[in-house]
């Protein structure tokens, strides 16, 4: 059986705790309760997490949903999020630090103030340098000069033959632009990573100028990366095993699998105060697109249900989609916040919920299943549901491949 490290420690005891008391109905008490045992219910007063704990957290959120105690379930959230390392200790801690006893812990302010002391005085330094070398400059130009010095600190050398010591290369984030707007125009790629390495690697720079046929060979190395991310992904999402946070490890970084709308993945999460989005994708409009995803194979009796003469979305279905336009409504209230703060377009946002395997419903045919989703689908215009092995079919034809027949069950090829 695969091991899941789930985090369970005192901060989010005394979190329950003090959740338990402020919650107001009795059902979302007792599920919260059941929380609260599980993880004091280990050998030798040691706490238990698991993956109980974190179905525990899931019921005892909905339970605040369906309760409309909307501050209960903020809490809840950042309580699973925790649990599931997805919400840091230090951030968890500092948010409710009003929970618990004894004067505010300041070493991480200590030590960002620190980190910022310490870039401020190396920024100083750059622009003193550039000054005394220029002195007839502009104040645009020095900005203009340390901005092109940030750039290329990613690029981040440690010399062999100098310990102890690092350099920062200059213009080489100006040669990765280059190298990347190449890329883009002549090679399906994905052009900005692909740039980053070439530039710091010379040995690879070198073949690459020499060799006619270079960009055959990317190509080919970006065809089999994919190739190898999605059979990745497809052995994750049939595993009944998988947590969410097992697919969303293998989904990071893979935007194109989603199709061509998507130029890329943004880089923040939580734009929202009380919610964090799973995967938040950029459209080629600017607009936001958010991903939720729930359990895939593990979804074991949920995804469908019989309904008189015809199949209907479960519930687990139509709580996902809730939740997608409840995101959808909070990024529409604050999108003048989030496009100042982080250049996101959320008038216009949109969703996916990613949910279900056919091959946890033997019983029915994939083809239904398909065509259930569809129907749902179309009186929904701002959130969109599939399955995982949909996504994936969907992604394995954009390479050129056949998507994956199940022996023994009645395939959509209409998507």
């Amino acid at each position: 059986m695969r091991r899941m490290d789930v985090r369970s420690d005192w901060a989010l005891e005394l979190v329950l705790d003090k959740t338990y008391e402020a919650a107001s109905a009795t059902a979302v008490k007792d599920r919260i309760d059941a929380a609260r045992r599980h993880m004091n219910g280990g050998a030798g007063g040691n706490r238990r997490g698991g993956r109980r704990l974190l179905d525990l957290l899931g019921e005892a959120r909905k339970s605040a949903s369906e309760a409309e105690d909307w501050e209960v379930l903020r809490v809840l959230q950042d309580c699973l999020y925790y649990a599931q390392g997805r919400l840091l200790r230090p951030d968890f801690e500092e948010k409710y630090r009003l929970f618990q006893q004894g004067p505010r812990n300041d070493n991480v302010r200590n030590w960002l103030s620190a980190t910022l002391r310490a870039s401020s005085k190396f920024w100083t330094e750059v622009g003193r340098t550039f000054v005394d070398e220029q002195p007839e400059a502009s104040a645009g130009e020095l900005l203009a000069h340390i901005e092109a010095q940030s750039l290329d600190v990613p690029f981040l050398e440690a010399p062999a033959e100098e310990p102890a010591r690092y350099r920062i290369p200059r213009g080489r984030a100006e040669m990765a632009l280059w190298m990347e707007r190449v890329l883009q125009r002549r090679v399906e790629i994905d052009a900005k990573e692909a740039a980053r390495r070439i530039v710091s690697s010379p040995e690879a720079l070198a073949v690459l100028a020499a060799d006619e046929d270079g960009r055959l060979v990317l190509q080919a190395a970006e065809w089999q990366r994919r190739s190898a991310a999605l059979a990745h992904l497809r052995q994750v999402a049939e595993d009944p095993l998988a947590s969410e946070h097992d697919l969303q490890r293998a989904l990071r970084g893979q935007y194109w699998i989603f199709g061509g709308r998507f130029v890329g993945e943004a880089a923040h999460r939580r734009l929202v105060p009380g919610n964090e989005v799973d995967i938040p994708l950029i459209r080629g409009d600017g607009a936001l697109h958010v991903v939720e995803l729930k359990q895939a194979a593990r979804l074991g009796d949920g995804l469908v249900k019989r309904h008189r003469n015809g199949w209907v979305p479960s519930h687990h279905v139509n709580d996902a989609v809730g939740q997608v336009v409840h995101y959808l409504v909070g990024l529409d209230e604050h999108r003048e916040r989030i496009r100042e703060e982080f250049g996101y377009e959320t008038r216009r946002a949109t969703g996916v919920v990613l949910i279900g395997h056919p091959d946890a419903h033997p019983g029915i045919p994939e083809s239904e299943i398909n065509e259930t989703l569809r129907v749902h689908n179309t009186h929904r215009n701002r959130v969109e549901v599939l399955t995982y092995k949909e996504l994936i079919d969907n992604a394995e034809r954009s390479l050129g491949h056949e998507a994956e027949e199940t022996p023994g069950r009645h395939t959509d090829r209409s998507a």
